[in-house]
């Protein structure tokens, strides 16, 4: 049996739902972001958005936020797991399913290494620091 990998049409790489989670993410700066295509590797999903925070609760206010903004955009989480601890939490967006982690967590599982079979769609690049201002003297 061969298994052939379904490409999405140019136009269908970024949905409503990967936008508003992608523009959560931001919004709550996030680290090391990375949308991943799983059509064809599983099919309990289309895209894998991996992402990281800071603390347990920077995690946490991460999916909080990300299952905020998918609420507004119109899709409903159909459930939220790991959010007691902060140190992983999985958001279930139905076709995204979005990890959020504490960096050692993320390193510790890998899930990069385990989906490596599908193209990363996107890596959003972590927000420029912000400039320390002078006193005026």
């Amino acid at each position: 049996m061969i298994t052939r990998k379904r490409l999405r049409p140019p136009e269908e790489r970024d949905s409503p739902l990967q936008q508003a989670v992608t523009s959560a993410l931001e919004d709550m700066k996030a680290v090391n972001v990375r949308v991943l295509d799983v059509r064809g590797l599983t099919d309990i999903a289309d895209t894998m958005i991996i992402a990281s925070g800071n603390s347990d609760r920077h995690v946490r206010s991460i999916a909080e936020r990300v299952a905020q903004k998918a609420k507004a955009a119109g899709f409903r989480p159909l459930g939220t797991e790991g959010a007691r601890d902060g140190e992983w939490v999985l958001v279930d967006l139905q076709d995204v399913l979005v990890h959020v982690m504490l960096p050692r967590v993320r390193e510790f599982y890998g899930l990069e290494r385990l989906w490596d079979g599908g193209p990363v769609l996107q890596e959003v690049p972590a927000p420029a620091p912000a400039r320390k201002r002078r006193a005026a003297r």
